[in-house]
């Protein structure tokens, strides 16, 4: 199993859904660097479980223990060991589920691959697992932003309602201003809306986050195979539920253009383009303008209806699920995508002090 991400950079985590905590390892933080807890536990808040009506009801709240790495608000260069406790598992809710296969859930497929799973709220293969990467790319955030480098996520779509809008157009300031954290207020008044129908009929819905890295200087990528936008996709991919990732101009539409239509003409040495179709990368390698990509959710799995499945027998069986689980995703997972730019991005600038002297 694969449980490390980056390259110098580095996040380890663990833990399962309701054992009895979740933490992580951050190895090759730089030393020196102020670290505000306050702005992880708000990241964490944001991602957090029974945060509002929309999400799912299980209330964790999500409090982060520093264990090593940080001495007196500064990083100490050393790995940073940090814990999360559960504290409001109901696990009898999944008892049902021992012996049987949720439709589209990692309930087979891990029981195939090990021979064993934690089948309560899905173990290893539960959303739980994310609030670990929210701390280490608050982190990164931090760091980040003394490079002069912000990164933000907004939910621009749920189900078929959308924002129609590039995100030059928005008010990204008000991402947090509704409880889908949709900078639209109309829209998201929308979005809402059918989100609490669909949960009232035991549905589920997908959605997109869309991610924006500001300031991101030229240079950051490492061709071939580590291209700043394929490790982005890898990082995207790896977040549960995620189906899809585009950066740029959209890629069907993109794929239906001439070159002259979309090619990006530079109008200075620094790197800045008349247009942005190319979404910040070029060759795999930051070009000084805006990265800006889509992440599509699917919908959630568990559903609150009778599904059709089997068991591991391999008889019919009529699935009715309990516990507690959001009916849309999107909303949470946007502190998550801003998470795992922040670790893509830090990583890369870290292995950029490497190309030359």
């Amino acid at each position: 199993m694969s449980n490390t991400f980056g390259k110098i950079f580095k996040l380890t985590s663990f833990g399962e859904s309701h054992g009895t905590a979740i933490g992580g390892v951050i190895d090759g933080c730089p030393a020196g660097i102020e670290i505000d807890i306050k702005l992880i536990q708000k990241q964490l808040n944001r991602r957090r479980p029974g945060q509002s009506v929309i999400t799912t009801s299980r209330d964790e709240k999500d409090k982060v223990e520093f264990l090593s790495g940080i001495f007196e608000g500064k990083t100490l260069g050393t790995p940073i060991g940090f814990l999360i406790k559960n504290s409001d598992q109901k696990s009898n809710d999944y008892s049902d589920i021992k012996s049987t296969f949720r439709p589209s859930h990692a309930d087979f497929s891990y029981q195939k691959k090990y021979g064993i799973r934690d089948f309560r709220g899905g173990g290893r293969s539960s959303a739980r697992e994310t609030a670990c990467r929210v701390v280490a790319g608050a982190i990164a955030q931090q760091l980040l932003l003394l490079l002069g480098v912000s990164v933000k996520a907004y939910v621009s779509q749920v189900k078929d309602i959308k924002i129609d809008k590039s995100y030059l157009d928005l008010d990204l300031n008000k991402i947090d201003d509704n409880i889908v954290r949709c900078p639209d207020s109309k829209i998201a008044e929308d979005m809402i809306a059918l989100i609490n129908k669909v949960r009232d009929d035991g549905d589920s819905l997908g959605g997109k986050i869309t991610g924006v890295a500001i300031n991101v200087p030229v240079g950051w990528g490492e061709p071939v195979f580590d291209k700043l936008h394929a490790d982005l996709g890898k990082a995207m991919l790896s977040i549960n539920a995620v189906k899809g990732f585009n950066y740029g101009l959209n890629s069907i539409d993109i794929s239906e253009c001439l070159g002259s239509e979309v090619n990006d003409i530079l109008k200075n040495i620094d790197g800045k383009t008349h247009t942005n179709n190319s979404g910040g990368i070029q060759g795999g390698i930051s070009n000084g303008n805006d990265i800006y990509f889509n992440v599509v959710f699917k919908p959630v799995a568990t559903i609150m209806k009778g599904q059709k499945s089997i068991n591991s027998e391999g008889d019919s069986v009529v699935i009715e699920p309990k516990g507690r689980h959001d009916s849309c995703v999107v909303p949470r997972a946007v502190p998550i995508v801003e998470s795992m730019t922040a670790l893509v991005l830090i990583d890369h600038y870290l292995r950029s002090k490497t190309n030359k002297l």
